[in-house]
């Protein structure tokens, strides 16, 4: 059998830096506070730690998967580049325009995010393509070159260029860029054409502008850590996480960064689905709460849902169009700004509010005694006693209750006539109904009962409120796996190396051109695997082709997938019947004899990613070995109670508690809320079971 291999994984997230070092069964965890001015150092000194733990040196290391939330932040917090629009003249406010729908029908003072890119940066050129791909109006090479002129003028760094139709046809696009580069060398480019080539004119805009407005601080990112890794002497291949929950080169995620927008989230959706397998879980909610935000995803027989569309800086938390549509493959969940960095404050009404707003890892919240002022929930949690001062974050990092307590009682307490605990309760309470509310929210959009579903929950401050979030959405039973304070950084080491790509091509069923759309099919297949097949360094790859189709005048597509083959005309047959099941199975029923067409074709290239055996459950229970006796707020009762507080490492596996009780480790502490039962399962998770169920 051969040797495995050693693997590591970093994973940026806006508070902390997760890194993860495994070996075959071995496995090397930890955590460092992230650097925001220059990420890579963060995670550069956490993956020294690490290596030094294990004996090992950087040279050893035979892959290194990287998740970052830096794009997600520099959009949320307009940190991007300097950047400028090129489109076709008359479209220069389709990114204003929109879809001209309103996520909020009768609120007269809606609130949009603000477009990336201001409406003086917007040029437009003269030029025209059908949606066919034929040239109605050659390109003007003049206006571009004049626009060349007024970006160098304006000090551009990026600019993306959004053509009517290229999806179609890319050679103006093309020609374009060819143009601007010769002009301003060094000259960051994104075409649409290549970044999103599909139909929905505004989706597709949104997405190029959104590339381009992340591509030099990634590029420039990624640049630096691949040469400090080189210096350091890494051999190994190194691998990004995308959003849709597989790895890709790092040449790719240099040229399109819109990919890893949501790469930390997906890699846990990964973990939670891997773990789920491991313990039979067929219906999960998976809970993923850092420290500065917190996701929720549904996980359905060992997959997680996908989507084709995202929204980024959403100015409504809850809403669908409220923010800025990016159009590529992600995993399907929710996102809150409710971390453990999130912050708490009164509103206008002297009510208790809970983020978006994050006190990040600088200055962080006010009982790391590093320069924050403001509580955050943190804050709330080492009030309450929920987190041991002396051994948070493996005891790298000391905490100061007594500095949480006082932020506490002079934000909340003091203006509502409360003392700093019951103060720091009100603040957990909130956040703890926000995901709750995100939670609801989520599986009613998706026709599913929140309250039939296991919540599994991971990053660092998930453990902490997941049971009360459990007890607020009516959920039964919870679990906590081992590493679950990393958990998207052990979900990258288990993510497939793919690529997926999706073009526009249209076609009707009645007239299906057999010929046309194998020859795309093949042609997106032979870019794809170019890349994965040797990344997969032998490894045995798969391939999934899909065909977007809805009955003519419908404004939404059903994927349905195709055969591994060429195509002929025969197969319209068997489109037809695949389609109509499935939109059955959506809608009840289906149109019979009504018209098809084909918007988009979809090639996805992976190594094979096989789901872990399930273990044997637990035959055999004793009760827990008594634990530390610790003194907690009990926000109900309104004053202090007695708990027992255990070390994860040192209960076995079968050993049963009841709550109130606290589970600590070094990256995580779990809270076990009075309404659970818990005990330790045969992969070493914390199950956790409403009392007066049976085990």
């Amino acid at each position: 059998m051969s040797e495995p291999k050693l693997k590591l994984s970093a994973d940026v997230g806006g508070t902390f830096t997760d890194v993860v070092l495994e070996h075959g069964a071995q496995r090397w965890t930890g955590k460092v506070l992230t650097t925001p001015a220059s990420p890579e150092e963060g995670v550069l000194r956490g993956v020294g730690e690490i290596l030094t733990r294990a004996g090992r040196s950087i040279a050893d290391v035979d892959i290194f998967v990287h998740g970052t939330t830096l794009a997600t932040n520099a959009i949320i917090e307009r940190r991007g580049a300097k950047l400028a629009l090129l489109t076709t003249d008359g479209f220069r406010d389709v990114l204003e325009i929109g879809t001209e729908s309103r996520y909020d029908q009768y609120e007269l003072a809606l609130i949009r995010p603000k477009p990336l890119v201001e409406r003086p940066l917007r040029f437009t050129i003269r030029e025209r393509v059908d949606a066919r791909g034929k040239i109605r109006l050659a390109l003007n090479e003049a206006d571009v070159r004049a626009v060349a002129e007024q970006l160098a003028a304006h000090g551009i760094e990026s600019v993306a260029i959004a053509f009517l139709h290229s999806y179609a046809n890319p050679t103006h696009e093309k020609a374009a860029a060819e143009l601007l580069r010769s002009v301003i060398p060094g000259l960051y480019v994104t075409l649409s054409s290549e970044v999103c080539p599909e139909i929905r004119e505004y989706e597709r805009v949104s997405t190029s502008v959104t590339n381009a407005y992340v591509q030099p601080l990634m590029d420039s990112y990624l640049a630096r850590m691949k040469s400090k890794l080189d210096t350091m002497g890494f051999r190994g291949a190194l691998c990004l996480m995308t959003s849709g929950g597989g790895l890709t080169s790092v040449d790719t995620a240099r040229k399109f960064p819109v990919r890893l927008v949501e790469s930390g989230p997906a890699g846990g959706a990964v973990f939670a689905a891997q773990v789920a397998a491991r313990l039979g879980e067929r219906k999960v909610l998976a809970f993923d709460m850092g420290g500065t935000t917190a996701k929720v995803s549904i996980i359905d027989e060992y997959r997680s849902e996908t989507s084709r569309v995202f929204e980024v800086d959403r100015a409504a938390r809850f809403l669908k169009g409220s923010g800025l549509p990016v159009r590529i493959p992600v995993i399907e969940m929710v996102e809150i700004g409710a971390g453990g960095g999130s912050l708490a404050r009164l509103d206008n009404l002297k009510r208790v509010t809970v983020g978006p707003e994050s006190a990040s890892s600088v200055p962080g919240p006010v009982c790391y005694n590093i320069g924050g002022s403001n509580p955050a929930v943190t804050d709330a949690d080492v009030a309450l006693g929920l987190i041991d001062p002396a051994t948070f974050a493996g005891g790298t990092i000391k905490l100061y209750p007594d500095l949480a307590k006082t932020a506490l009682q002079s934000a909340i307490g003091e203006p509502l006539g409360l003392d700093a605990e019951m103060a720091a309760y009100a603040v957990y309470e909130m956040v703890c109904e926000n995901m709750a509310s995100a939670a609801r929210v989520h599986t009613v959009e998706r026709g599913v009962v929140a309250s039939n579903h296991t919540v599994i929950a991971f990053g660092g401050a998930a453990p902490l409120h997941v049971a009360r979030v459990a007890e607020k959405i009516g959920a039964q039973r919870v679990i906590v796996p081992p590493n679950a304070g990393v958990g998207s950084a052990v979900g990258f080491l288990a993510a497939p190396i793919s690529y997926e790509m999706v073009k526009t091509k249209y076609m009707r069923l009645e007239s299906f051109d057999a010929a046309a759309a194998t020859e795309l099919l093949a042609a997106m297949s032979r870019d794809i695997r170019a890349w994965v097949e040797p990344a997969a360094q032998g490894e045995p790859v798969a391939e999934r082709r899909v065909a977007f189709m809805r009955y003519v005048g419908q404004g939404h597509e059903i994927a349905v997938e195709l055969p591994l083959r060429d195509l002929d005309a025969t197969d319209t047959v068997a489109l037809r019947a695949r389609y109509e099941a499935d939109y059955e199975k959506l809608f009840r029923r289906a149109i019979p004899a009504a018209a098809i067409e084909i918007m988009a074709w979809s090639v996805n290239v992976s190594t094979i990613s096989r789901l872990p055996e399930q273990v044997k459950d637990v035959s055999q229970f004793s009760s827990a070995q008594a634990g530390e006796s610790i003194r907690i707020f009990d926000g109900k009762a309104g004053k202090p109670i007695d708990v027992s507080r255990y070390r994860r490492d040192k209960l076995p596996v079968g050993a049963r508690l009841a709550g109130p009780a606290i589970i600590a480790e070094e990256e995580t502490s779990t809270f076990i809320t009075e309404s659970f039962d818990a005990w330790i399962d045969s992969l070493g998770s914390i199950v956790m079971e409403r009392k007066g169920m049976n085990a």
